[in-house]
């Protein structure tokens, strides 16, 4: 490698890390075991790593790999946009994030019988999330809740972005059905045939800045990526006109440092949107539902039966879309659900460890007698 750093305080290549995200956060990290650097792509088991200028491979070290597979160590695995340190071409520690873009991996999601789903991180340390839409077959607003209360979950911030708006005859009634249930969030509309919308996105890729996109596939993420860089760096494919859905075009996760400064991350299509653990989103994706809750006569308001419910009074007055409201019901349900069947997996977990216990003690007063 061509960087090196003489102590935590003082390192030659700074600027160069800055721009790519690293801050103060990261520095009393660095112990001495490698120098700090990115990671930028993945490829079958082999990490792509930039300092800033230039790239080049590494592989896990074999305690890095052993403390990420123990639940207990807290260790982490590497993944884009983490920052680690590495010595010789091994990456020797994960640095903590700041934050992580994960889901509950998929396959899990309302089969009553699976256990708590487990968490699939597909980026981290994060500026910005770029919730892409594409308005054909794509456009589903109950959808565009889903993946709000997924990134309000990881911690992180969530712009929406409308692809194809060439595509659609009134764009602009399909904006203002997003910012209904978007509240406060950015809208940006994206047309092949006006580069407004692609300029208005420049904002959130400023140097050091981290913006990763999540969507359906076929929802136009690498033709978007392939517009603010000005050129084709992203393959991309045609939607079926059959079934409206496309092809996944992009199979890996790269961080791509864009000409704007900032670095931008395109991710393979979702195809199930399942959360892996309950912290707030569905509360911020639905705060004009949690405003009125706030008013309810019952502090444990179910919002289904109850009496003086303002929840369910603003339903009956048609201020509240039932069709919103069953998406929150329905959120509501699958965390609470998902709530319970972890913690019902860490009680199993503790119970068979004082059964270990219990044998342990058991096979040493055998022992004891036999003598």
């Amino acid at each position: 490698m061509s960087t090196t750093f003489e102590s935590k305080e003082d390192f030659s290549n700074q600027t160069k890390l800055i721009s790519m995200g690293w801050d103060v956060s990261f520095q009393e990290y660095v112990d001495g075991t490698g120098t700090p650097a990115r990671i930028i792509g993945l490829n079958t088991g082999v990490f792509h790593l930039s300092q800033g200028g230039g790239d080049w491979q590494a592989k896990v070290s074999g305690k890095v790999r052993h403390m990420a597979a123990s639940s207990d160590s807290g260790g982490l695995y590497p993944v884009i946009g983490d920052w680690v340190l590495v010595q010789n071409s091994v990456i020797t520690k994960v640095l903590p994030r700041r934050n992580a873009l994960s889901r509950g991996a998929a396959g899990g999601r309302g089969k009553n019988n699976a256990t708590a789903a487990e968490e699939q991180v597909m980026a981290a340390n994060l500026d910005t999330v770029f919730i892409v839409c594409g308005l054909d077959r794509d456009f589903n607003v109950r959808r565009i809740e889903r993946y709000l209360a997924l990134v309000y979950n990881c911690g992180l911030i969530p712009v929406i972005v409308l692809t194809k708006a060439d595509l659609h005859d009134e764009p602009e009634v399909c904006v203002d059905e997003v910012k209904a249930v978007a509240l406060g969030v950015p809208v940006h509309l994206v047309s092949a045939e006006d580069a407004t919308g692609v300029l208005e996105l420049e904002q959130y890729l400023t140097s050091g800045k981290t913006a990763s996109m999540i969507g359906s596939s076929g929802a136009g993420k690498s033709t978007l990526l392939n517009r603010l860089y000005g050129e084709s760096v992203q393959a991309t494919g045609a939607v079926s006109q059959s079934v409206g859905k496309g092809k996944h075009t992009t199979t890996s996760r790269d961080l791509i440092f864009m000409p704007q400064g900032g670095m931008l991350i395109d991710n393979p299509g979702i195809r199930e949107i399942a959360f892996h653990e309950n912290e707030g989103g569905v509360e911020s994706a639905f705060a004009d539902i949690e405003s009125l809750a706030q008013g309810c006569s019952f502090s444990n308001c179910s919002h289904m039966h109850e009496p003086g419910c303002r929840v369910l009074e603003a339903a009956t007055n048609r201020d509240i879309p039932p069709e919103r409201l069953e998406s929150y019901y329905k959120m509501k349900r699958e965390l609470g659900y998902l709530s319970e069947r972890q913690h019902k997996s860490a009680d199993r977990v503790e119970k068979e460890r004082w059964r270990d216990v219990a044998l342990h003690i058991k096979k040493g007063k055998k022992i004891k007698r036999n003598k």
